[in-house]
C-alpha cells in the first residue's frame, strides 16, 4: 500500500516555513507455513512471485538509461506482460526506477553485484570492498517499499562467507527476504533455496526454506533488423516464429503452474525481459520492440500467479510399500529352461517383496 505524504514545518507563529512533498509504503515480505512448507509471504498471504530478469542494458548508454521516460517504460512494459515481480540483475539502479516500482507496483528482487563473473585464475575477491558495497546497497535503498527480496550471491560469482553475508543483511535490514545465492551454491542460511534450469523450469526441495526457480527460459527469438552483433548471438534453445514462442512460453508456465500447485514454488525468473547485447533471451529486442503477443504473454503469466492445476496420482496396482507381495526365487543359477511353461518352482524359495526407497 502507498501513500502519499506532505511534511509542513511551522514557526512560532503558525506561519509555514518550510513543505516537504513524498510518499511512504506498507507492506510485509516474509516467510510463511502454508501448512506443508514455508512459502514466500506478502502481507500475511501467499502470493506466487513471478518475474523477468532484468541486466538494465541499453544499446546506446550501456547502463544509462536514455531518459527517465525510458527506465518507467520498462516496468510499464512488465505489468503489461503479467509480471508482478522483477530480478534486477547484478545491478544498482538509481534510485529513480526504484520510484516507479515504487509507483507502478512491481516488486522488486534486488541483486548485489558480483565481484566476479564466471573469470578464472583471478585475485581472491575484495572481502571489505565487497562488505561495504553490500551494507551500501541495503542502507541506499532501504525505504523502497517495491524491495521485497535482498539476493546476495549468483550462480557462485566469487562467494564467499555466504553466511556471514546472510547475517549482516539480515542484522541490517529484518523487513525483507534474504535470498543468500540465486543459482548453484545453497548453504541453507537464507530464506530462500533458489535454483537455476534452462530451459524449462525446476523446482527445488526444503523443509525449511521457500522455494524458487531463480531463472529459467532464456527461448531465443531473432528479429533481423534488431541485433547488436549478428555474427555472435547467445540462446538457450532457438525458435523461429511467434506461435512457436508462445508454445513454448506457455508450456514453461504450466510446469511453473504445477511446481506452485504440488511442490510448494514460490517464486520464478524468466530469462529475460530484453536481448542484452550478443544475449538474445528477451521478450523484447535489445532496442524494446515486443517480440510476441502481450496479451498471450500475460495469460500465461497471470495462470502462474492466481491458477492452480492439480495432479494426482492414481494406483493401478498395489505397489510394495502398502501390499507387498510373494515372490518366488533362487540364489543359485537355475535352470536353462526356466521360463517355460511347464518349468517347477516348488525348490525355490519364496519371500515378500520389499519397497526399496
Amino acid at each position: 500500500f502507498l501513500y502519499d505524504m506532505t511534511i509542513t514545518l511551522k514557526d512560532g507563529d503558525n506561519k509555514v516555513v518550510d513543505k516537504v512533498k513524498t510518499y511512504f509504503g506498507m507492506r510485509k515480505s516474509a516467510l510463511g507455513f502454508d501448512g506443508e512448507r514455508q512459502r514466500l509471504y506478502l502481507n500475511n498471504k501467499f502470493l506466487f512471485q513471478l518475474g523477468p530478469l532484468d541486466q538494465g542494458f541499453w544499446p546506446d548508454g550501456l547502463y544509462t538509461a536514455p531518459t527517465d521516460a525510458a527506465l518507467r517504460s520498462d516496468i510499464e512494459m512488465m505489468k503489461k506482460l503479467g509480471f508482478n515481480m522483477v530480478r534486477k540483475h547484478i545491478k544498482v539502479e538509481p534510485q529513480r526506477w526504484y520510484y516507479w516500482c515504487d509507483k507502478l507496483g512491481l516488486m522488486v528482487w534486488q541483486d548485489m553485484p558480483s565481484p566476479n563473473s564466471y573469470t578464472y585464475g583471478t585475485p581472491p575477491p575484495n572481502k571489505e570492498a565487497f562488505t561495504n558495497e553490500l551494507m551500501r546497497m541495503v542502507e541506499t535503498h532501504y525505504n523502497a517499499p517495491s524491495i521485497v527480496t535482498w539476493v546476495i550471491f549468483n550462480e557462485g560469482q566469487a562467494q564467499h562467507d555466504t553466511k556471514k553475508y546472510v547475517a549482516l543483511v539480515k542484522g541490517l535490514d529484518q523487513s525483507r527476504i534474504v535470498n543468500e545465492a540465486s543459482g548453484w551454491k545453497n548453504e541453507g542460511a537464507g530464506d530462500v533455496y533458489d535454483l537455476h534450469a534452462y530451459p524449462p523450469p525446476t523446482c527445488p526441495e526444503s523443509d525449511y526454506q521457500a522455494t524458487a526457480c531463480g531463472e529459467f527460459g532464456g527461448i531465443g527469438y531473432q528479429f533481423d533488423d534488431h541485433l547488436w552483433n549478428p555474427k555472435d548471438l547467445m540462446q538457450y534453445v532457438m525458435i523461429k516464429n511467434e506461435k512457436d514462442y508462445l508454445k513454448m512460453y506457455d508450456d514453461f508456465s504450466t510446469m511453473l503452474t504445477k511446481f506452485k500447485t504440488n511442490k510448494g514454488l514460490s517464486a520464478a525468473v524468466y530469462t529475460e525481459i530484453t536481448d542484452v547485447e550478443i544475449e538474445l533471451n528477451g521478450i523484447l529486442t535489445y532496442d524494446r520492440i515486443l517480440k510476441a503477443d502481450a496479451n498471450k504473454i500475460y495469460q500465461s503469466n497471470q495462470k502462474v500467479i492466481h491458477q492452480e492445476i492439480y495432479e494426482y496420482i492414481y494406483p493401478v496396482l498395489q505397489t510394495a510399500e502398502n501390499a507387498a507381495k510373494k515372490w518366488q526365487y533362487t540364489t543359485t543359477v537355475p535352470a536353462t529352461n526356466w521360463m517355460s511353461k511347464g518349468f517347477s518352482t516348488a525348490a525355490w524359495q519364496t519371500g515378500a517383496a520389499e519397497a526399496v526407497m
